[in-house]
């Protein structure tokens, strides 16, 4: 399997304890709808199945786990760090109407006084709001938050969202 075959999930953070369990962190948003039988995780660029022995999934985007035949902490310290995939035909089905901050990727930025800015490359969760990244034409990158006190309008066929931002902020970045 490769990776385009498959979508990531997240990496393995740490070992727990002597006998080869290791704490899993998740950076795909639903990761209590996953099927966690069998995690492939990317070693030596290339995806490496491991079978689930016992998993614990945490309320905050972590889990813990152990694999078949990684019983000792040495054989767990060798997949720290080491990315997680699964097969894509193991994406959970979204229902239609549920949108997401996160689904503005790719999405035309028109500013309602600068005209157009480009597309969303990023969209971050932060403590307190979400944060899309734009990909203005010189190169740089303007960040805002994705207010709904500055986003005037979503158009989801034509893939813009019409923003109003806040005076200098665009000039800020431009400099």
């Amino acid at each position: 399997m490769t990776t385009e075959e498959s979508f990531y999930i997240g990496y393995v953070s740490k070992t727990r304890g002597l006998k080869g369990e290791v704490q899993l962190f998740f950076e795909f948003e639903d990761y209590d709808d996953l099927e966690l039988d069998v995690i492939f995780l990317e070693v030596n660029k290339k995806l490496v199945p491991y079978f689930v022995n016992t998993i614990k999934l945490q309320k905050n985007s972590t889990a813990y786990a152990t694999f078949e035949d990684v019983d000792h902490i040495d054989k767990a310290k060798a997949l720290v760090h080491k990315k997680m995939y699964l097969p894509n035909d193991k994406m959970p089905e979204r229902d239609p109407d549920d949108f997401r901050w996160t689904d503005l990727v790719g999405f035309l930025v028109i500013d309602e006084e600068h005209g157009e800015l480009g597309e969303i490359i990023d969209v971050r969760e932060m403590p307190q709001q979400f944060i899309a990244t734009v990909e203005l034409e010189d190169g740089k990158q303007l960040m805002f938050p994705l207010s709904e006190d500055l986003i005037l309008g979503i158009d989801g066929e034509e893939e813009i969202v019409e923003v109003d931002l806040p005076e200098g902020l665009v000039d800020l970045y431009r400099e």
